[in-house]
């Protein structure tokens, strides 16, 4: 006999309820194979495993085995200095590529700089700083060829909203400064901290979904914020949030300047057409690269030699010239804003190392290179340590700046030092010439930046494919739009690891069944032409089993025998597979014991179904549990446990045939 209720002919049986009755393939083998016990491994042997598989399953030390001391002492600095693999075979031909890519994406960088300080309420000087000093340390220690680093404006209105908590930049100026110094300090240590111990699965908690959602959200409020700029309005809600806001709009009516109004309208409506431009012509790219410039260019020009300023433009006025001035004095390491920098650190540099290393990675696989995560992660932690001593705030890989860098034709890292150079340039020399750019401008070049931020196919096709992940977007969405920027984030954060504690609680478990003519088992649910095998129970657990859902799992196990006896069904095995169940602890090899005693009360026979190595090796310890379960409870495929356990009781065939090709007493 080499199936239920089968000839060794193999000849077909009869339609049973207008299905075929089970039909199962055997091995050829008469004893069905047994798992074996894993090999005896000590406890240091497995925590260097497991260690090696959480911390370093890239394997980044891979290049010095076998290799000469010499060697290794090369590969070391190229490792921890990327720019010592590639300089050395850098070539002319490279840099005529990297200057292009260098000087075009300074020529946003700037205007993007100086805008990106308003949103964080910093001077607008503390923009171009930021735009020297991090990319000519990103160039020295980053390992992606395309990012190009800079002031985004997540992370500076974030910065600017949390801060603002604290301290008001209009009155406390100096205090606001040592603020931001200091929480981008402590934004770079944990950066660096996350990469040096290879930490960085941590920023893994912000799903796409909580992304999506934060950035469309935030994208918003920071539009709405430009109505200030853009209406000439002086008294403007400091909340971030849309109610405030949108108060703030239509409460100060008699603030409009329709000078303002129809210079912002009308630079937002090039720079938008420049966009849409560059979208749909991506060799076009230079067109929506070079407007924010060209507006800044355009629209000074038009206030100095109109005197726009003397009738209701707004404009940045006197800025510092001169390189970077050194901040590691102004650092606060003590008092009462202590906890408020570390919380602001950690929440920017969570974000801008999300985006940045997403930015990195994506370009890297259109070009077809690797990004290592985690020196990213040092290495745009190391460049913000620097910059919060070189007047700078915080910093990322920015998307809008690194496509243009990809589509300029930047072949390098080099166009990082091309792009700082060039604002060391505007610096030291071209700061006066910015004294009469008008403020409407730049709200106008904010709101085309992150326009780009609302993803809404992202958004439908989140919905096409999981509700729950679009609830977590939404959630996100709602609470940056209507709460705040932070707590809008953490709710959906909260909400996805809740997410991830119900699937770990409440585990998936399926009812298999048998695909005629075969030996397959699959998930009766999910494959209608499944059938169940006349006297089996057959579960299969979709998790690791532990002590968050071993309660669970024995419950819903009881109710479905229960519910088996109930319907009168000819139950005598219950086979549990274990195939997808990684790993288990104190309390799953008790649950195991458990199920044994539950099955000797009900009548039934247990089995196990390809249980992984750490589940054997258990039970093997737990005083010897393997042994007091015997071999007949471990089979490797569920057909040869079906096989094995027919043949020990010929009760299983001597069933009347019900409906739907089930077999009652």
């Amino acid at each position: 006999m080499d199936a239920v209720g089968h000839s060794n002919t193999g000849s077909p049986a009869a339609a049973v309820g207008g299905r075929s009755e089970v039909e199962i393939r055997m091995a050829p083998e008469t004893v069905p194979r047994r798992v074996p016990l894993p090999p005896p491994q000590s406890t240091c042997s497995k925590l260097k495993r497991t260690m090696k598989e959480i911390f370093f399953s890239d394997d980044p030390f891979r290049r010095f085995h076998g290799k000469p001391l010499r060697t290794k002492w090369i590969l070391g600095a190229q490792f921890l200095f990327p720019i010592l693999d590639w300089g050395p075979a850098y070539n002319f031909s490279l840099f005529k590529s990297d200057i292009i890519a260098g000087i075009t994406i300074a020529s946003l960088a700037i205007p993007q700089g100086i805008s990106y300080a308003g949103l964080a309420n910093l001077p607008p000087i503390i923009g171009l700083y930021s735009s020297f000093v991090p990319p000519l340390v990103y160039t020295v220690l980053g390992s992606s060829k395309d990012l190009a680093v800079g002031p985004v404006s997540i992370t500076s209105l974030i910065m600017g909203s949390m801060l603002r908590q604290v301290a008001n930049p209009a009155k406390e100026l100096d205090l606001f400064l040592r603020l931001a110094f200091t929480s981008t300090f402590f934004a770079g240590l944990f950066q660096a901290a996350l990469g040096i111990f290879r930490l960085g699965f941590i920023i893994d908690y912000l799903s796409k979904a909580t992304l999506v959602g934060f950035m469309a959200g935030a994208g918003i409020i920071v539009s709405l914020q430009q109505l200030k700029g853009l209406l000439g309005i002086v008294h403007f809600s400091k909340q971030m949030a849309l109610v405030p806001v949108m108060s703030s709009v239509f409460h100060e009516t008699h603030e409009w300047s329709w000078q303002t109004v129809l210079m912002g309208s009308c630079f937002l409506g090039i720079l938008l057409l420049t966009r849409q431009i560059s979208t749909r012509r991506p060799k076009l790219f230079w067109v929506s690269a070079g407007a924010p410039l060209a507006s800044v260019i355009l629209s000074t020009l038009l206030v100095y030699l109109f005197k726009a300023q003397n009738h209701g433009i707004s404009i940045i006025g006197q800025l510092q010239r001169g390189l970077n001035s050194p901040s590691w004095d102004k650092l606060l390491f003590h008092g009462l804003y202590l906890a408020t920098t570390v919380k602001v650190g950690i929440v920017t540099g969570i974000i801008s190392l999300a985006e940045g290393v997403a930015v990195g990675r994506t370009f890297a696989a259109m070009k077809g290179y690797k990004v290592d995560g985690n020196k990213e992660m040092m290495a745009i932690g190391i460049m913000n340590i620097i910059g919060s001593c070189t007047s700078c705030y915080i910093t990322t890989g920015s998307f809008s700046r690194s496509a243009v860098n990809h589509n300029a034709g930047g072949k390098t890292a080099m166009s990082n030092i091309v792009m700082s150079i060039t604002v060391m340039v505007t610096l030291l020399f071209l700061m006066p010439l910015f004294v009469y750019t008008p403020n409407v401008v730049l709200a106008a070049i904010i709101i085309t930046a992150v326009i780009g931020l609302i993803d809404i196919n992202a958004a439908y096709h989140i919905w096409m494919m999981d509700k729950m992940d679009f609830l977590v977007c939404i959630c996100a969405f709602f609470g940056v739009i209507f709460i705040s920027v932070e707590e809008g984030l953490a709710i959906a954060v909260v909400l996805s690891i809740l997410r991830i504690l119900l699937q770990i609680t409440r585990p998936k478990m399926v009812i298999q069944g048998n695909i005629p003519g075969t030996d397959i088992y699959r998930n009766l649910h999910y494959y209608k032409e499944a059938t169940r095998v006349p006297g089996f129970l057959i579960l299969e657990v979709e998790a690791p089993i532990n002590f968050a859902n071993v309660t669970n799992v024995n419950e819903r196990i009881s109710r479905w025998i229960e519910e088996e006896k109930e319907k009168h069904l000819c139950l005598q095995f219950l086979i549990l597979d274990l195939s997808s169940v990684s790993a288990t602890d104190t309390s799953g090899i008790s649950f195991f014991m458990e199920l044994k005693k539950l099955t000797e009360k009900e009548g039934l026979q247990l089995a196990f179904v390809n249980p992984v190595g750490e589940i054997m090796e258990k039970l093997q310890r737990a005083n010897d549990l393997y042994n007091l379960f015997g071999p007949e409870y471990f089979y490797l495929t569920t057909g040869e446990a079906i096989l094995s356990l027919s043949s020990l009781s010929k009760e299983s065939r001597q069933c009347s045939k019900g409906t739907n090709g089930i077999y009652n007493l």
